[in-house]
């Protein structure tokens, strides 16, 4: 019933400490190089503002989840977007990357972070180690912070694997990588995250944190300290759910993947994650955008008229949204009910 240590239940933080000592190849210290939050939202709230001064630049990668724009303007920053690019092939998640020269030009002597995401929101992508070597390179030389929002982390389907740019040789001691008790368990409810890092970074994110919301419940720390302890006990088995979660998303996935297919939707073929991207102009919809977006009255459509609930893409992108245009989100993340019926309706969204 009572608060906590401020910065992480110690339980809990030596448990996250431990499963991630194997993942970054090193000894993490629970106590100053790790620190918990109410949801990876906060870690990532946190993680932002204890860095941005008015006038910093953040180099954001779209589409990405909306908030990270919100909070660097609310500290006084500038957003710098770079879009994933489809390529050839916009039916490979995957496939979709950055051109490396636009890259490089989003970067100044003003640029305090870089945001990176993987697996991808809401594109599924899994970004390779040569990419994240450009990426870590790119920061160097800039002296850029990387923040890593790796929510999705246990959600790698499987045969495929999840690369971190901590990992990559000299980027530790600039990044900080964001987690989610929400993902990793399938219990967002719960609105507990995690910040990993240097401790000359976590130990500066530890005191914004203090400042915001002081601690996070601690019956809820504990919950996920046993989790995560379980987990370790288990690793490597059948029994383990990070053994099992990959499965259930890249079934969940096959679904809504296979609907959309018998539809004639032409789909983004996610590596991970919660979502699939669905292309919706083979419909033949119409729809005046003069004050509202495509995609934001498609979404509102598929509601109202075929009880299909799916996000609009829009949002996601602030400067690139006609890379947005035609796709919805789905959601894969649900029981095996409601995938049934979902793909149902899908399917009876033929293309015209």
């Amino acid at each position: 019933p009572w608060y906590c240590r401020g910065v992480g239940f110690s339980a809990l933080v030596c448990a996250i400490s431990r499963m991630y000592g194997p993942d970054f190849h090193r000894t993490i210290d629970p106590m100053t190089e790790v620190m918990t939050a109410v949801g990876a939202y906060e870690a990532l709230y946190n993680s932002l503002t204890a860095f941005i001064n008015p006038g910093d630049e953040v180099v954001l990668i779209e589409p990405h989840f909306d908030s990270y724009s919100v909070v660097v303007e609310v500290c006084g920053g500038k957003p710098v977007f770079v879009p994933l690019r489809p390529g050839d092939n916009p039916g490979d998640g995957n496939n979709w990357s950055l051109d490396k020269e636009e890259f490089e030009r989003a970067f100044s002597d003003r640029t305090k972070i870089c945001m990176v995401n993987t697996p991808h929101n809401p594109i599924g992508k899994l970004f390779t180690e040569e990419e994240m070597e450009f990426i870590a390179r790119t920061c160097e030389r800039h002296n850029a912070l990387i923040i890593s929002d790796e929510v999705y982390e246990r959600c790698v389907f499987p045969g495929y694997d999840h690369v971190r740019i901590a990992n990559i040789p000299g980027a530790w001691d600039r990044t900080i990588t964001i987690g989610s008790a929400g993902k990793s368990f399938s219990m967002t409810g719960y609105k507990l995250g995690w910040a990993v890092g240097p401790a000359e970074l976590i130990t500066r994110v530890q005191a914004m944190h203090q400042t915001v919301v002081y601690s996070a419940p601690t019956i809820i720390q504990d919950v996920v300290a046993r989790c995560i302890e379980r987990e370790l006990e288990l690793k490597g088995s059948d029994a383990a759910y990070y053994t099992q979660l990959p499965k259930l998303m890249a079934n969940g996935c096959r679904v809504l993947s296979e609907a959309a297919k018998d539809a004639g939707l032409p789909c983004v073929e996610p590596y991970g994650g919660y979502f699939m991207m669905l292309d919706t102009s083979p419909l033949g919809l119409e729809f005046d955008t003069s004050e509202e977006m495509y995609d934001v009255q498609c979404s509102k459509y598929l509601m109202e008229h075929h009880r299909l609930a799916s996000i609009p893409l829009s949002p996601f992108f602030n400067l690139n949204k006609e890379l947005s245009e035609k796709y919805v989100r789905l959601c894969f993340a649900k029981s095996e009910e409601t995938l049934k019926a979902g793909g149902d309706i899908i399917r009876s969204l033929t293309a015209k």
